[in-house]
C-alpha cells in the first residue's frame, strides 16, 4: 500500500480514542454509569413475577 492509501484506509482519530478509553478507564462513560444503578436481582425478580403473571393468563385463557 502505496502513503496516500494508507492515509485514506484509517480515518480514526488517535487522539479522540485515546480520550474515550481514559474517560472509560475512570468510569465516565453512560454504560459504567448506568450499570451501577441496576439492582440485577430486582430485574431478576421482576422478571420471575412478569413469566408467572404470563403463565397464570394464559393458563386462564384455556
Amino acid at each position: 500500500m502505496d502513503r496516500q492509501q494508507q492515509q485514506q484506509a484509517s480515518k480514526t482519530n488517535a487522539q479522540q480514542v485515546r480520550k474515550q478509553n481514559q474517560q472509560s478507564a475512570q468510569g465516565n462513560s453512560y454504560a459504567t454509569e448506568f450499570a451501577s444503578e441496576t439492582n440485577a436481582q430486582e430485574v431478576r425478580q421482576q422478571n420471575a413475577q412478569s413469566a408467572a403473571r404470563k403463565q397464570q393468563n394464559s393458563s386462564n385463557q384455556q
